[in-house]
This record gives structure tokens, C-alpha cells and sequence, in this order.
């Protein structure tokens, strides 16, 4: 028995030689009823037994890229009417199964000893390598019909929102836009760094949890933008564009204002460094006046300065006040950072560190030793925040401050004092602190959810009145975007909107929601 792309030649022939003869020797009126039976004996009888055939069939094809014999399939069963669906599924399938095979790849990787973390590039690449190749495979093959482009979409649904291992694959997205964006991550030029975030935005496309995506996302670019990782604002500016067209202006609304704000603060500097020049203070100063409501919630220790960084901060705050007199400004030291001039020996390093680890180094200046619990009341700071500070600075890779006992464990009962006996090859030294926040707030991404869904139930409600338990769970999740809440979620929300009687039950069937105006 011939094969399936044997038999579809053969069959493509024939289809062929019956038009020829209709033209030849027939009313060319007859042809299309005399092909739709040649059609239907040739192609309809046998369709499901040519696209399974083992061997041959669709997944082969598919499997081994034989791009001429899915075209001529594609085109021959595009003559039947509902040729195409069957073949859809089939190529659904498929598509599926090899996305499924990468989450394998994954957790057999994790199965076999290494770590997890929210950074997994090649996990990441792997989907979209699948993504291209099937987006081109529909685009060239099957002319892009719109049944095999739903096939692609419920394919990469089903799989992309598998998680594997502990972290989300919206996180990996996001740090790998992170990798992409920031200086010292992927090596790439400007071209194939607008090609890598438009492949990562068609997969995001597929995401269910497209909130949390948001936030993880804005959390990266908020240290980009602080910490001047950015490799390029047009690039920043590209990447949120195309989010914006995927999901509209509300989603980007909090980064759009981020870049603004530091776009509206670079033109401030250079107004208050001739500010700075008048007061002469020692210290070489800047500040970055963020927007609350678009930045990520961060920790606001309220650490000790000391006297010559307090006079800059108080002189920061005349001035911006007597510019902004409504506004209330509140320090984030967890976000600052600052360039430490230290003398070692008869040498001298310039030390990139985070502004809470210059306030800690300050305090140890001039040889003086102080134990943790000093420390501590010195600087005002908790535990959760000083200890992963003393850490970076004394069992580090730079262990600029050196601790008693000696050991990579921050105890109440240490001393610290600065290293006598540090030495290093460079002279410029980034000592990197353990970060203290999470990735993302995910109780936050929470709330937001809740406060959705409700709005979302409020609208409908208001529109339509009364209405069924299963219509309106329906109708809300057919209105929101970004996310899927799962039932239970909206039947919580609905009993907290009946407590605060902007709902009721009706009397009559405890079903039927009533809105309360």
C-alpha cells in the first residue's frame, strides 16, 4: 500500500486529469460536481486513515519537517468542506507534545541535581526555538489559515501554563527579558535584541497569568533603572510598546511612568548639582525622586545616617520642597547605592556598594571594631536587613570586613572590624548584597485579583441586574484579560460583595443574584 504522501500525489494527479478531460472534452459547468465526487471517493472516504497512517501520516510529516507533503496536504483538504479540523487536532497534538517534552527536558534536569532558580534560559529558548519553528510551519505549510493558528494558540496554552519546579514560567520569562535588557547579561546586538522580546511577547501572548508576569517584569526593570543596568532606553522603550499593544494601556501604565519619571529626574539633577556646589558638602550626592504608585513596594529602614550624608539628604529635601510643597518625599536606602573610597594598606579601591552597606562601612572606619548588637543600635537597623549586610561585606567573595569568629554564619555575637589584610588585583569593586525582597509581591498580585474580579462583578451586575450563579461566573471570566481566577475565587468575592450589599440573593432561588444599587 502506498504511503500517505504517495497516496496524495497520486491523488493530486488524478484530481488533475479530471480537470484536464472536463476542459478537453465536457461543459466546464459539470466540472466542479464531478470533482467534488473524484473529492470525495479520493480524499473524504479515507481522510482519517491518510492523516494516521503510522509511518506516514500527519505526525510524521510533522515529525521529520517534510514541508512539500504537508502542503499538499493542506491543499488537498482544503478542498473537502471541514477537511481542515481534523488535521488541526492532529497538528494540536503534536505541538503540544513537543511543548510537553521541554517541560520534561526541564524537570529531568531538575530530577538530576541542578539547583532551581527563577533564571533558566535555556528552558526559556527551548519554547520559543517550538514557537518559531510551528509559527513558521503554519505561516509557509498551511498559508496561515486561522484553524491551524487556533491550533498553535491551544497548543502553547496547554503547555505554557505548566509550571515545573518552583517557580512560574512567567518568572522565567520575565528574567529572561531581564537578560536580555540588562548590560552584562546576553551578549546581543540591537537587532536581535528587538528579535528575542518579540518572540518572548508572542509567547507571553499565551500566558493565563499575565498580572503576575507584570509584576515580576516591573520588579527587573525597577533594578535595571536604579541600579543603571539598562544597556538602552529605546530598547526599554520597544519592549513596553509591544506589551502595551498585547494588552492594552491600562498594563503598562506603572512602567510607562517609571521611565518617565527618570526621564523628569535627569532634568532635575543637573538643577540641584549647582544646588550642591553652592553648600559645598563633601560628598558627591544625587537623588532619584520615584512615583510611589508606579514603582515596586519596597523596605523603608530607617537607618542611621551619618552627619555628612544627613546634611545632603536635608539639603535635598529644602530644596525640593520649596519646588513640590505637596509632595511627601520618603527615603528608600534599600534601593540606593554609593561608591566607597577605601584605603587598604598603601592602596586604594573604589567600592560599589548598595547606600545601607556605605552607612555600615562609615560606621567601622578608622579601625574601629564593633560587635554585632553595637552595630545594630548604631545604625538602627533589624536583623532581617543587617545580617545579609554584615554578610556581603565579611564572607563575600571580597571580604573587605573582618568578622570573629570566622566562620560564613552572622551571629548576635560577633565583632566586626574593617579587613587590615584585604588585597585585591582590581581597583573598582562591585560587592553584591543578598537581596532581602522577593522577586515579585505575589500577596500584592493577590489583592489585585481580588479587587478585579469584584469590579469585574460590579459592572456586569450593574448592566444586567439579575442574573444566574453560572452566567455571571462566566461573564467574569470572559471579561478578565490578564488572568484566570479559578470559581472558587469568584464565588468568594461575589459573598464578599453580598456582605457589603452591593448584592443580594434572590428569595425565590438562592442561585439568581440580585444587584443592589
Amino acid at each position: 500500500t502506498d504511503s500517505t504522501p504517495e497516496y496524495l500525489i497520486k491523488a493530486e494527479q488524478v484530481l488533475n486529469e479530471e480537470s484536464n478531460r472536463v476542459k478537453e472534452y465536457l461543459n466546464t459547468g459539470t466540472e466542479p460536481k464531478l470533482l467534488k465526487v473524484v473529492e470525495e471517493e479520493v480524499l473524504e472516504k479515507v481522510e482519517s486513515a491518510l492523516l494516521e497512517k503510522e509511518g506516514s501520516g500527519c505526525k510524521v510529516l510533522l515529525a521529520n519537517d517534510k514541508s512539500e507533503d504537508l502542503q499538499r496536504m493542506f491543499k488537498l483538504f482544503a478542498r473537502l468542506e471541514d477537511g481542515l479540523r481534523p488535521m488541526a487536532e492532529i497538528v494540536q497534538q503534536f505541538i503540544s507534545s513537543m511543548g510537553h517534552e521541554v517541560l520534561n527536558q526541564r524537570q529531568a534536569r531538575l530530577d538530576a541535581g541542578e539547583k532551581d532558580k527563577n533564571d533558566d534560559p535555556t528552558f526559556v529558548k527551548a519554547l520559543l526555538a517550538l514557537h518559531e519553528k510551528y509559527l513558521g510551519v503554519i505561516r509557509t505549510d498551511f498559508d496561515g489559515h486561522s484553524v491551524f493558528q487556533k491550533a498553535l494558540k491551544d497548543a502553547f496554552v496547554d503547555f505554557v501554563n505548566k509550571n515545573v519546579g518552583n517557580y512560574t514560567n512567567a518568572e522565567f520569562m520575565s528574567t529572561f527579558c531581564d537578560r536580555v535588557l540588562k548590560s552584562g547579561g546576553e551578549k546581543l546586538n540591537e537587532a536581535e535584541v528587538e528579535d528575542n522580546l518579540e518572540k518572548v511577547v508572542q509567547l507571553f501572548s499565551y500566558l493565563t497569568e499575565k498580572d503576575r508576569f507584570a509584576e515580576i517584569y516591573r520588579t527587573h526593570l525597577a533594578k535595571r533603572l536604579l541600579n543603571q543596568r539598562s544597556t538602552s532606553t529605546d530598547a526599554e522603550k520597544v519592549m513596553i510598546a509591544k506589551l502595551k499593544m498585547q494588552c492594552g494601556t491600562q498594563f503598562t501604565a506603572k512602567l510607562e511612568g517609571m521611565l518617565n519619571d527618570l526621564a523628569v529626574g535627569s532634568d532635575q539633577k543637573s538643577e540641584f548639582d549647582s544646588k550642591m556646589r553652592e553648600e559645598n558638602l563633601k560628598i558627591d550626592f544625587g537623588v532619584q525622586v520615584l512615583t510611589g504608585g508606579f514603582w515596586p513596594t519596597y523596605l523603608y529602614p530607617e537607618v542611621a545616617v551619618p552627619p555628612d550624608m544627613n546634611r545632603c539628604l536635608e539639603t535635598f529635601k529644602d530644596w525640593h520642597t520649596k519646588r513640590h510643597q505637596q509632595r511627601k518625599l520618603k527615603w528608600v536606602f534599600s534601593q540606593g547605592n554609593a561608591t566607597v573610597k577605601a584605603v587598604y594598606g598603601k592602596k586604594t579601591y573604589d567600592l560599589q556598594v548598595t547606600t545601607l552597606q556605605a552607612i555600615a562601612l562609615n560606621a567601622l572606619n578608622n579601625g574601629k571594631t564593633m560587635t554585632y548588637t553595637e552595630l545594630k543600635e548604631t545604625l538602627n537597623l533589624e536583623d532581617p536587613i543587617l545580617q545579609p549586610l554584615m554578610h556581603s561585606l565579611s564572607c563575600g567573595k571580597y571580604k573587605v570586613v573582618s568578622k570573629s569568629p570566622s566562620n560564613k554564619k552572622i551571629l548576635t555575637t560577633d565583632k566586626f572590624v574593617a579587613n587590615s589584610k584585604f588585597s585585591c588585583n582590581m581597583r573598582k569593586i562591585r560587592i553584591p548584597v543578598a537581596i532581602v525582597e522577593a522577586s515579585h509581591n505575589s500577596k500584592r498580585v493577590d489583592e489585585d485579583r481580588g479587587a478585579s474580579i469584584e469590579a469585574s462583578i460590579v459592572r456586569i451586575m450593574k448592566a444586567r441586574k439579575t442574573l444566574k450563579h453560572q452566567q455571571l461566573q462566566a461573564e467574569v471570566l470572559s471579561q478578565l484579560a490578564f488572568f484566570k481566577p479559578n470559581p472558587r475565587a469568584i464565588k468568594k468575592r461575589i459573598e464578599s460583595l453580598i456582605e457589603r450589599e452591593y448584592l443580594e440573593r434572590s428569595e425565590d432561588d438562592t442561585n439568581v443574584y440580585n444587584y443592589l444599587a
